[in-house]
Order: structure tokens, then sequence, then C-alpha cells
């Protein structure tokens, strides 16, 4: 070795890894330390979000038990929604009187949260869906406080409350049952409409998917649209009764239209039909006008066009007309139905340019038919009210009529 060399040790150098050491869970000391500043400011929201803001809790750990203490006071017991051993502070959500005035400070001071720490907004969804989901372990009036500070948060567009988190938690079938559900959305729906409109609140129903299932927030013994229109009108939501009620409609009116588009096109016996519909609309209440339009518009889009063949086309139409008159005979029982009918058939000759010159043949049809009456006929060409191709319609039409009135002055 020489004498500048540096003695050195023979063998391998081992590397050793440095182990990550994590620091013990430790929520109680979290909540403590949460519920202290709450106390040492005296609940005043705007210095704890200052001092929550200059304090080194970790919230990315124990955000759950952060907006624990901000709705019931303190840590929630496992498995419960009442708090646990520790300290609590009087200043909660469920701790304020049960008023928009009250509660609105807790959203503004939520927002103002998420706001600096975003991260935090996925812990707000789990908590409100767990506490939704044990409404029945609230009290009543603090099942209204949440109720008043979930439709503030939709209100005030808060942050981590997607509509699927509200409203889809509460169709647990026990919470359903006893009527819970129905006194919290009720609460909900009062309070979201003090500064929103009805259309706010579909917006809302329609993206917690529950738009067109509002009877579901029924007990199953009264899932009526009588019982939904009493409950609500009496809390004095005449407007989502009205709505409820056009929306069963449009549902009924789809099931009718889908049914008859098959039958119709399948050329099913017609007086099968005919039972069908008259069941369906006794059933679901259906405005006859409305089932008439339908009707006629099913009996046409079934028609077996042939170009650009006049004389086929006609005879295509009179063909669908003779096979389902008995349906339109049934539901045209009244002067006002064969009016309706009268003004369908108008409008559709008008917009279709193939039907153009086919109307006067039609409503000849529907006279020989018995569907059409003379004096109905005669009513329209005389004082019909709709303008749409009423001048050249009426000209078509004049040979028949001077027939009809021919034949009424000599009997």
């Amino acid at each position: 070795m020489s004498s500048k060399e540096k003695p050195t040790l023979g063998g391998t150098r081992i590397k050793t890894r440095k182990r990550n050491i994590a620091a013990p869970l430790d929520p109680a000391a979290f909540s403590d330390a949460l519920v202290q500043i709450y106390l040492d400011n005296a609940g005043d929201l705007e210095l704890v979000a200052r001092s929550l803001e200059s304090s080194d809790l970790n919230f990315s750990r124990y955000g759950d038990i952060f907006f624990e203490v901000v709705f019931i006071g303190g840590r929630t017991q496992t498995g419960s929604v009442k708090s646990d051993e520790g300290e609590r502070h009087p200043y909660s959500i469920i701790d304020c009187e049960p008023k928009r005035e009250a509660i609105l400070p807790s959203v503004v001071y939520i927002q103002k949260i998420l706001r600096r720490k975003a991260f935090l907004i996925k812990n707000l969804e789990n908590v409100t869906r767990r506490f939704l989901q044990s409404l029945e372990l609230f009290e009543e009036n603090e099942r209204k406080k949440l109720a008043i500070f979930t439709a503030l948060a939709f209100s005030q567009k808060l942050s981590g409350l997607p509509a699927e988190t509200v409203f889809q938690p509460l169709l647990k079938d026990t919470l359903v049952a006893k009527g819970i559900v129905l006194n919290f959305v009720t609460d909900f729906f009062n309070e979201y409409l003090v500064e929103n409109s009805l259309d706010d609140l579909i917006s809302i129903l329609r993206r917690g998917k529950m738009d067109d299932k509002l009877l579901e927030f029924l007990p199953p013994t009264k899932r009526t649209t009588e019982s939904f229109a009493e409950h609500f009108t009496k809390a004095g939501l005449t407007a989502l009764v009205e709505y409820n009620e056009r929306k069963i409609f449009e549902v009924k009116l789809k099931e009718i239209k889908a049914v008859l588009t098959s039958q119709v096109t399948e050329e099913i016996n017609v007086d099968e039909v005919t039972e069908m519909v008259k069941q369906q609309v006794k059933d679901a209440k259906l405005p006859e006008t409305e089932v008439v339009h339908v009707i006629w518009d099913r009996i046409m889009n079934a028609v077996q066009w042939s170009g650009k063949n006049q004389q086929q086309n006609s005879n295509a139409v009179l063909r669908q007309v003779k096979t389902w008159a008995p349906l339109l005979n049934t539901l045209c029982s009244t002067g006002n139905m064969e009016m309706e009918l009268m003004y369908k058939v108008q409008m559709q000759c008008y917009e279709d340019a193939k039907l153009m010159k086919v109307f006067p043949e039609v409503v000849r049809s529907l006279y020989e038919l018995d569907v059409l009456a003379e004096d109905t006929i005669l009513h329209w060409y005389r004082k019909g009210t709709n303008p749409k191709g009423r001048q050249t319609f009426v000209k078509g039409l004049e040979p028949f009529v001077n027939w009809l009135e021919e034949a009424e002055e000599e009997e």
C-alpha cells in the first residue's frame, strides 16, 4: 500500500432503506382540538374559519370528523349519529333554531372552508349521505334543521352536494315507510322554494333522478296520486302537485303511444286495441282530447306510403281510417271530441304535403263510418276557427257540404 493511499475496509457496503413512520391516528384529539376552537371563539363562525386557516390540524385525514363537528358539535359514535365521549360545542347545525336565518351562516361558513380546502368536498358528501340514511336516529326538530340546511345548501349552490347524494339515500325502505322521508322532503321543498322557482326545484330533482318518481317519497300504503295531492296541497305546494299530475300524464301518454305504435303497425284485432285504450284512459284519467290526437297520429304513422302516387297514397290513408274507425268512434263520443278530431285531421293534412288533397275524402270517410256527425262537419265548415290551410280545405270540402245541406233540406 502506498503511503499516499488511505486505508479502506474490505467487503460490500449494505444500504438500508429508511422507513416511513406513519403518525398514529388520533381522531379524538382532532375532534377535541376543533371543538376547542369553536369554544374559544364563542361560535363566531368568521373567527372559527380564521383560526382553522392558521391551525395545523390534519383535515385531509379527519375530513369526515370535521363535518361531524360542524353538524352535531362533536365526533359521532361508531354506527350512530350521536356524539361520542369527548369535547362538544353548542354551536352546531342541529343546535341552531330551525330557521333559515339561524342555519344560513353555517352554509356560508362551509362554503368558505371548501373554497380553501377543496379536498373536503368528498367528506361533506360522505357525512351528508350517512346522516340522511340515518334520519330516524335524529329527533324530529333535528331532521327539520337538516332539511333546512340541505335546502339552503342547494339554494347557495354549496359545493360537494350532488343531488343524487341527497335524494337517493332517502329512499331507504324503513325511512319511507315511517313517513320520515315525506316530512323531510316537505320541509326541504318549502325552504328551497322561498328563494327559488319550481323549475329550479325540478332541475334538482331531475339531477337526483327523482323528477318522475315523486310518489316514492310517500309510504307504500299511501303511494297514490290522491294522497300526494292531499299532502302537498296542505303543505302549500300546489305547484308541485300540478307538476306531478302533468308528469304522470306524460308518462301514461308515452305508454299509450308505445303500445298503439306496435299494435297499429302489427294490425292487431281492433276490438282488443279499443278495449285496451279505453281501460288505460280510465285508469290513468287521461284527457280524451290528448288520446284522440295520439291515436290519429299513430294511425297515420302506420300508413304505407307509395312515393308520389297520389291515388295510391289516398287509398292507403282511407284503408287505415276504415280499419281503425271503431277505435275512433269509441273515443269521439261527443260533439266536442268529434270537433277535436276534425281539427287534428285539418292540422295533419296541412303539415303533410302528401295529405293536402286527401282532406275531403278523409272527412267523408269518417262521416260514412259514423265517426263524425253531420252537425260537426257543418259547424267546422261554417265556423271553424283554425286558419291553417282552412281556405283550401273549405274549398275542397264544398261539394260534400253541399250534398249534406241538400240532403238535410230534403229531410
